[in-house]
């Protein structure tokens, strides 16, 4: 599994709060309206992983995954997590803290170029 995700240290700092107060956990890259594309995370368990959702990676012994139709669109890109100001989604650990988890995101470089025929 290629990681195409990556977390900043002040990601990685709230990751390893939650995970001293709720043991494992996982992200989910959220698709939907009320919270914009923001990552979503929750204790393991909390949110089923559907048979289309795509690992992208972990990030601090977090599994990162994302819906396969995001994958779609989404695939050619490094998803970097990123804490700011601000509250977290309803469902999402990070709310009620002051910070979120945002989603920033890097274009991978893709080799197109063609081996000639021998």
């Amino acid at each position: 599994m290629k990681n195409q995700v990556s977390a900043t240290n002040a990601a990685l700092d709230l990751i390893k709060t939650l995970q001293a107060e709720y043991g494992p956990i996982m992200f989910h890259q959220s698709g939907g309206c009320c919270d914009g594309s923001s990552p979503m995370c929750y204790a393991q368990g909390d949110f089923i992983v559907g048979d289309n959702d795509v690992c992208l990676g972990e990030i601090g012994g977090a599994p990162v995954y994302i819906s396969a139709s995001q994958y779609d669109v989404w695939k050619h890109t490094e998803l970097i997590i990123d804490v700011v100001p601000g509250r977290g989604g309803m469902f999402s650990l990070d709310n009620g803290r002051e910070v979120r988890f945002l989603t920033r995101s890097k274009i991978c470089v893709v080799d197109t170029t063609i081996s000639a025929a021998k």
